[in-house]
């Protein structure tokens, strides 16, 4: 069995399925290169995980080689989907879904390719269904393109194969006062977006996480809905998390505790999936 101090992943996920805890994330090894799949850890209590279970590999008919990002597995109508950022030369990275019948996977492709717009750079898509039962993805447009990045909300269809009408701006990076410019290897500066997940708290408040740089390294960011629906505007809040370290979510535990996970330090090959206990009045 492994410790969190075992695993290097980023951008770590957990599902409580049937009294257990699933643990996804991108692979902290093949991050920033090629990449050919996911994993996914097991544990009874959030301390002692499995080895990693590969839940997705690509076979070679796989369109995508590279920026394997940020997996969520989330269950829908009977059915486990996983959410996950994907690259190649002949396609802009985007968020893909793929389908399988377990948690444990084997996940295989379920949608044609990503389902964010074509022509932009995106990333960290997350599933969410609204109160009127709604599937929508959420997800960033990325900074290196859009210059201040950008989360959207977009319409899925019933079966989550294909998106249902055109995206909505939820908001752009710098409206965190937080929020600090960065410069890319590449010369061209800009603000972060990185993983959106959106959570209904006890007071029916509908809130979204999401990091960016402050100074204080990786943050982990907070907003909330201004009319408590999933296509509106959201507001600022103060951080959650302020210590070199995002790319959060949020869960409730077996005794209904409502834990943060996210990824400290944010360091190459030093990435470690953290539990924090977080009030239900954030």
């Amino acid at each position: 069995m492994l410790s969190p101090e075992q695993i290097n992943i980023r951008d770590p996920f957990v599902l409580l399925d049937r009294g257990t805890y699933y643990l996804y994330g991108t692979r902290g090894a093949t991050c920033w290169g090629p990449a050919t799949g996911f994993d996914v850890y097991v544990s009874q209590d959030l301390k002692a995980w499995s080895d990693p279970v590969p839940c997705f590999e690509n076979d070679g008919t796989f369109w995508a080689d590279r920026n394997y990002w940020a997996p969520e597995v989330h269950p829908w109508q009977g059915k486990y989907y996983l959410f996950a950022s994907f690259k190649s030369d002949s396609r802009r990275r985007g968020t893909a879904i793929l389908r399988a019948d377990s948690p444990l996977g084997p996940f295989l492709p379920w949608s044609d390719g990503p389902l964010t717009p074509p022509e932009w750079e995106c990333l960290d898509g997350t599933f969410f269904a609204d109160q009127e039962g709604t599937p929508y993805m959420v997800f960033c447009h990325e900074w290196v393109q859009a210059g201040d990045g950008e989360i959207w909300a977009l319409k899925l269809r019933e079966d989550l194969r294909a998106p249902r009408g055109e995206p909505t701006l939820l908001f752009r990076a710098s409206e965190a006062p937080w929020a600090k410019e960065i410069k890319h290897s590449s010369g061209i500066s800009g603000f972060v977006t990185d993983g959106p997940y959106l959570w209904r708290d006890r007071r029916g408040r509908l809130l979204c996480l999401w990091s960016s740089f402050s100074d204080s390294g990786y943050t982990q960011g907070l907003a909330v809905s201004d009319n408590g629906r999933v296509d509106s505007h959201f507001s600022q809040l103060p951080p959650l998390f302020q210590g070199n370290g995002g790319h959060g979510m949020l869960f409730r535990t077996r005794e209904g505790k409502t834990l943060l996970t996210l990824h400290a330090p944010n360091d190459h090959l030093k990435e470690r999936p953290r539990f924090y206990p977080v009030p239900e009045e954030l």
